[in-house]
């Protein structure tokens, strides 16, 4: 069992710098559906995936969708990034799920294949193992695998419920259900969500970073299977972080009683 999990699991890999897109001092990325922002000061270590589609309300659309894998990659080799944000350039949306125009254009087969790339983006942003992640919403790619993701969050019986009938939740109904952890009263900018994300942000900021990462892998892998087979996948994970400069830092910090200074290695 060992020798298969160890084959399955994603650990991180080494970085490489993020080429900053989407900030005040790039105006050529204004034009592109997907921004990416590094924050500075106080908030370095935060990066943001803007999503600027307001044509179409921030539907899914094949430049959309590969504008947004192609950030996906560049942050997974970012040593800097620690927390993700998703956030909406749209005032009043953040994605309005398909672009149903364009898909009524795609053969069945076009079809087939784009609906598979959204399962993938889904699975992409899930599984990244190299950075916390925040999204503003857990509903953010609406249908690619719902019927999969739902299940596991909501349990059977509400996911066929919410599914069969097509209901739309409001953000207190979403909260109390479990589908989102957070649901904040609208501001007049229309951006509260985005600041509640900042706010989290800020807290998981100063955490070991590789323990993040690896927590992540731990807590998606193993609620995939069963408990002696999760406590394996626990295991892996942590052999991972014992020799990191960052596990010995943790642990001298404590020890002094001061705050830790992590460098994600």
């Amino acid at each position: 069992m060992l020798r298969v999990l160890t084959s399955t699991l994603r650990f991180p890999r080494p970085w490489k710098p993020l080429e900053t897109r989407g900030c005040s001092s790039n105006p050529g990325a204004a034009g592109r559906e997907i921004q990416v922002c590094a924050l500075a000061g106080p908030n370095q270590g935060i990066a943001e995936i803007l999503m600027n589609r307001p044509s179409a309300r921030n539907a899914l659309g094949n430049v959309f969708v590969s504008q947004l894998l192609e950030a996906l990659a560049q942050l997974r080799e970012d040593r800097q990034v620690r927390v993700l944000i998703f956030r909406s350039g749209v005032k009043g949306v953040f994605c309005a799920g398909a672009d149903l125009k364009e898909r009524e254009q795609m053969s069945e087969a076009e079809v087939g294949l784009f609906v598979q790339r959204l399962r993938g983006l889904m699975t992409e942003i899930a599984s990244s193992a190299v950075m916390g992640l925040i999204e503003t919403t857990r509903g953010l790619l609406p249908g690619a695998g719902g019927t999969q993701r739902l299940p596991r969050c909501l349990g059977v019986a509400l996911a066929k419920e919410l599914i069969f009938t097509g209901r739309r939740l409001s953000g207190a109904q979403a909260q109390a259900l479990g589908l989102v952890n957070h649901a904040v009263a609208q501001n007049e900018e229309g951006n509260a969500a985005y600041h509640r994300a900042r706010a989290l942000a800020q807290e998981i900021l100063p955490q070991a970073p590789i323990a993040v990462r690896l927590s992540k892998v731990a807590i998606d892998r193993g609620i995939e299977v069963d408990i002696a087979s999760g406590m394996a996948i626990e295991g892996i994970c942590y052999a991972q972080n014992i020799p990191t400069r960052d596990r010995l830092e943790g642990m001298a910090a404590f020890r002094e009683k001061r705050l830790p200074r992590f460098v994600g290695e």
